[in-house]
């Protein structure tokens, strides 16, 4: 320490009329998400930019007590943390591929040489050439390596606040070992650590399987903050432990079992005027018709090649699977130009039967008997389609899981949830350093590989993740260990008993250890209770004139809808054990 210059103790102690907590009634018409709306009503962040945001001392607050549960239980699993810069050199993404891969949504820069740079959506390139200059030998490993920095992505359409940004703070650590069993071991550690981060975040979450998409890699998880406004859809099952994001999750067989002993009518075409959709398809034949009786078809482009992609009418189609299944990065859904060239038809009438390309269908949609199906004339449709009589597929599980659906695991029913994607973690294998040549020498003296993995928390969407979580008509209700303050101390009335008892357990609590704010405005009850209530902080104790005669303060845990009296005397202890009982 320097001399004379005395050291500034985190402050975990503040005053409401020093504090900056611009509150406002009204927020702007396209805060739809009770995150979003909160943050900005409460004076946690502010919109500088279309997907940027600045996070102004409570939403600050809030942002450092996260970082500092995820560095707490990343350090005690045996990772160091380091720092990496955001500005890079291209050369490193033209040197993996990923230049192309990212495309738009890459920030590229150019300087005042002409030199091609990027801001960093993610760090896997920048490691792992840190790693081939630095790591020599098997000796040096394990080895896991994590940061909490900036990352840029130029979102199509940045929306819903901080759960989909251009600039936004992410924890992303990387994992070097001898070997894919090593690198799983250290897969499954990060598995762990990450349980032990969102248990604390006091987050309901599921973990579920995943697509590695443009990261790479053999195996992934995304660690899923259960939410009905989540932006992704996950399948799970509360029978056994298997939950799976929409976009890889498959359902059992069971389904496809179905009207296997009815005999196959006689193929008819029927003229089908304004039927373009599978709803005016079931309308127009009515009676008993369902969507599971139809088939739906659907022409996408895969590489150079056109596909026709058929599941069952009541089903929606996986392109994820059907990317995976053709072995082609994505698939792209075919033009009405392209349908007409490919079919003669229009998008709405296009159907299996006497198509000539490569078509695709899914188990269920096989096991449709007399199916309605698309006709490939405009405006027909057949009755009584039959695979095997009337058409050939390639048979693969194309189509997306739905809640009912029995689990591919047990057989028992899947429900389906929204979620908030809060983590994800990777097995790359040698996907980054094969390309790149990060070797090491093994125990023989031969060179080898790199096996990496990597894994990452959105940081500042946690933020946004934990309010859609955890908040009521009212405002936000923080859990403890996030909570910019622990408790509020809110004296009422216009005498100066109340707030200068309100200073005294203030004071009291700050030495005590727990983060308090003192409202010490001038303002109404009602504006008091409403803004404790907007902010979200835990526990509120109140001191009236009325409850000084008595003796007594209020204390409210903001998620009861009762208040109880404690002695004056007792308030830090009461508050302290009001604390613990919602950390549970």
């Amino acid at each position: 320490m320097l001399e004379g210059v005395e050291r500034v103790p985190y402050m975990g102690a503040m005053r409401y009329s020093r504090a900056f907590i611009p509150t406002v009634k009204e927020v702007p018409k396209e805060a739809t998400m009770p995150s979003h709306v909160l943050m900005l009503r409460a004076g946690y962040a502010r919109m500088v930019g279309a997907g940027i945001y600045e996070l102004l001392p409570l939403g600050t607050r809030v942002l450092h007590k996260i970082e500092r549960i995820i560095r707490e239980e990343m350090d005690a699993s045996g990772a160091q943390e380091l720092l990496m810069p955001t500005f890079l050199p291209g050369d490193y993404f033209k040197e993996s591929g990923r230049w192309d891969v990212y495309g738009p949504t890459l920030l590229r820069i150019k300087d005042r040489k002409g030199g091609e740079y990027h801001l960093a959506p993610t760090h896997e390139e920048i490691i792992t050439d840190l790693a081939r200059r630095e790591i020599r030998s098997y000796k040096q490993l394990p080895l896991n390596l994590y940061q909490i920095q900036l990352k840029y992505r130029d979102e199509p359409r940045p929306r819903a606040g901080l759960l989909r940004c251009r600039e936004f703070i992410m924890k992303d650590a990387y994992s070097f070992d001898v070997s894919e069993e090593a690198a799983v071991a250290s897969y499954d550690r990060m598995r762990d650590t990450y349980h032990r981060i969102f248990r604390r975040l006091g987050l309901e979450y599921r973990v579920v399987e995943a697509d590695s998409g443009a990261i790479g890699g053999s195996q992934s998880a995304e660690f899923q903050v259960l939410a009905q406004t989540g932006e992704d859809w996950i399948v799970a099952c509360d029978a056994c432990d298997y939950a799976a994001n929409v976009e890889v999750a498959h359902a059992g067989r069971a389904a496809a079992e179905q009207g296997e002993t009815i005999d196959p009518g006689e193929l008819e075409k029927v003229e089908t005027p304004d039927t373009r959709s599978i709803e005016e398809v079931v309308g127009f034949f009515g009676g008993e018709t369902t969507k599971a009786d139809t088939l739906k078809s659907l022409l996408y482009v895969a590489g150079d090649d056109i596909v026709l992609a058929v599941v069952r009418g009541d089903h929606e189609l996986n392109e994820i699977s059907l990317a995976r299944y053709l072995d082609v990065d994505e698939v792209l859904l075919a033009s009405d130009a392209a349908v007409r060239e490919a079919t003669g038809t229009e998008i709405g009438f296009v159907g299996p039967v006497g198509f000539k390309g490569r078509i695709i269908a899914d188990p269920d949609a096989v096991a449709v008997r007399n199916a309605i199906a698309g006709a490939s004339e405009t405006p027909f449709h057949y009755k009584n389609v039959n695979y095997g009589r009337d058409f050939e597929a390639e048979v693969a599980s194309i189509r997306q899981a739905a809640s009912g659906d029995p689990c591919p695991k047990c057989g028992e029913r899947l429900e389906l949830y929204r979620g908030i994607e809060g983590g994800h973690i990777f097995v790359l294998g040698t996907h980054y350093s094969d390309k790149m040549n990060a070797t090491f020498l093994d125990e023989e003296g031969k060179s080898r590989s790199l096996v990496m993995g990597c894994y990452g928390i959105g940081v500042s969407r946690l933020i946004a993740a934990v309010i859609e979580q955890h908040h009521d008509e009212q405002g936000i209700r923080w859990p403890v260990p996030v909570a910019p303050y622990e408790v509020i101390v809110t004296p009422i009335g216009k005498d100066e008993a109340p707030l200068a008892k309100a200073t005294e357990i203030y004071e009291a609590l700050t030495a005590a250890g727990i983060e308090v704010l003192l409202d010490d405005r001038p303002e109404r009850p009602g504006v008091k209770f409403k803004d404790a209530d907007l902010l979200g902080i835990p526990v509120r104790l109140t001191v009236g004139a009325r409850g000084l005669k008595q003796g007594t303060v209020e204390l409210k845990k903001r998620t009861d809808t009762e208040s109880t009296e404690v002695p004056i005397a007792d308030a830090t202890g009461a508050a302290r054990a009001a604390l613990d009982e919602l950390r549970g």
